[in-house]
């Protein structure tokens, strides 16, 4: 019904709404009745409703409140590749910082009602003074190394967290790091920037606001 408001034929529609479906992880439930199912899947039945008609915005209020990470994890990759392949332009509110700074090209940052900062991710990600960086590990380790000028933390035996100043070149700690006997596999950043710049802007964290 959703795509026949906006004229879609029925046999495009019927071909939308399968595709929709199994893209979303709901073809399963293709004849089960709204009411039916978990919240997480009303969450993604009321995503695919919204694109039935192929629309060029679309506008999402917490899409994943109340879905576990995996499947929070799914609807990331579906909203990039919605964004990336079909060129549909995505507004969304949430809570959770780690989804904004995955999904979002450009965030406002609102605290209490008054919007704090709007601009784009890059630009706000470089107010922060340091950068936080996650190093895989070739072979664990029982303790970080201790490297002069340098804050490295063991996040578990295969991994170490690596803070430095924004700018800092990196080449001369992963040769400190090579001649300590840690071999590092892959860099990658670490997921909380946007939190820290949150804290930054408002003096407070996320949970205090919600």
């Amino acid at each position: 019904h959703q795509a026949g408001f906006y004229g879609v034929p029925a046999r495009e529609a019927r071909q939308r709404t399968a595709k929709l479906l199994e893209q979303l992880d709901l073809a399963d439930k293709a004849r089960s009745q709204a009411r039916q199912l978990s919240g997480g899947m009303k969450r993604r039945l009321m995503i695919a409703r919204a694109l039935a008609h192929r629309p060029r915005l679309l506008i999402l209020d917490e899409p994943t409140a109340g879905v576990d990470v995996e499947l929070r994890r799914g609807m990331w990759d579906f909203l990039t590749r919605l964004n990336r392949e079909e060129g549909v332009t995505i507004l969304l509110t949430t809570h959770y910082l780690e989804e904004a700074e995955a999904l979002c090209r450009h965030v406002a940052i609102i605290d209490g009602g008054r919007i704090v900062v709007s601009a784009p991710m890059r630009e706000l990600l470089e107010q922060l003074p340091e950068e936080s960086f996650l190093l895989d590990l070739v072979e664990p380790v029982s303790e970080a190394p201790i490297i002069p000028g340098v804050r490295l933390h063991l996040v578990n035996p295969g991994t170490l967290e690596l803070e430095v100043r924004r700018g800092q070149p990196l080449d001369q700690i992963f040769a400190a790091l090579h001649e300590a006997g840690v071999r590092v596999m892959s860099l990658r950043n670490k997921s909380n920037r946007l939190e820290a710049l949150f804290m930054k802007l408002t003096g407070h964290a996320v949970e205090d606001e919600a």
